[in-house]
């Protein structure tokens, strides 16, 4: 099998895993595209982040279809993540290859305990009084306030920044923020999620792209497989998601993350 059906192979995976998963299964692309490419992680964090980008662009475009983005919200997160992701791709080139790759291991290794914990029910359900961000009763609209906004800034911020320096998307990060400062449904966090991602996606690629850091060959491909495997994934996601398939999707994420560690210490 050569290098171009290969790579759509893999970005079939990606889709697949995030429309099974939701929108922090595209961490799994990097490992991909560094263990059946044998590309770098700096390489591999720009093509990772255009399929992640795209395949959460279509989520996001099904989610509003559906009225579950929330829209005002996602462009706040959008806007500081777009303006940390370039800074995020900047550290990719200039940090050495082993501890980018030792980085991206621990946070794997993070995202998979943390789904487990998750799939477990050992999570601490976020108690009304704890939440920044609240709809309205009458509106079904966020109330801003100052809290809201800092906590939904910081948390963008935050997921730019990893998706520029790991090629991640950031739903690991954006997903929980989420959860834990409103009041939306897991339905919800997720499309928002998603829509959050396609948009710091654009920041990203657009700067990568300028500084030639993309492969196409491998990129087009992969973003098309990712593209077909969230389509299809969609309809098999409500027949198999579930606590199970979240315990092993943490469990693969963990044998990734040990996998990427033990490659960045013996290169």
């Amino acid at each position: 099998m050569d290098a171009l059906p290969l790579a759509a192979v893999f970005g079939l995976v990606v889709g697949l895993i995030l429309a099974l998963t939701g929108a922090g299964g595209g961490i799994l692309a990097v490992p991909l595209l560094v263990f059946g490419t044998g590309m770098s992680v700096a390489e591999a964090g720009p093509i990772g982040l255009l399929a992640v980008g795209m395949a959460a662009a279509l989520g996001a475009v099904l989610g509003l279809r559906g009225g579950q983005v929330r829209y005002r919200a996602a462009l706040l997160i959008a806007v500081t993540g777009m303006l940390l992701s370039p800074v995020g791709l900047w550290a990719a080139r200039a940090v050495d290859g082993r501890w980018l790759g030792l980085l991206f291991a621990m946070t794997l290794l993070y995202v998979a305990a943390k789904t487990w914990r998750q799939a477990a029910g050992t999570t601490a359900a976020q108690g009304p009084d704890k939440l920044v961000c609240v709809r309205g009763e009458q509106t079904g609209r966020f109330v801003w306030t100052r809290p809201c906004m800092r906590a939904l800034s910081l948390s963008g911020a935050l997921a730019g920044f990893l998706s520029g320096l790991l090629g991640v998307g950031g739903g690991f990060v954006m997903v929980p923020a989420l959860q834990r400062y409103t009041d939306l449904t897991m339905k919800s966090a997720v499309a928002t999620s998603l829509a959050v991602i396609a948009i710091i996606s654009i920041a990203g690629v657009a700067t990568s792209a300028t500084q030639g850091g993309i492969d196409w060959s491998t990129a087009a491909p992969f973003a098309g497989g990712a593209l077909a495997g969230m389509l299809g994934g969609r309809s098999l996601a409500a027949r198999v998601a579930g606590p199970a398939l979240q315990k092993a999707f943490a469990v693969v994420s963990a044998l990734a993350a040990l996998g990427m560690g033990a490659k960045a210490l013996l290169s």
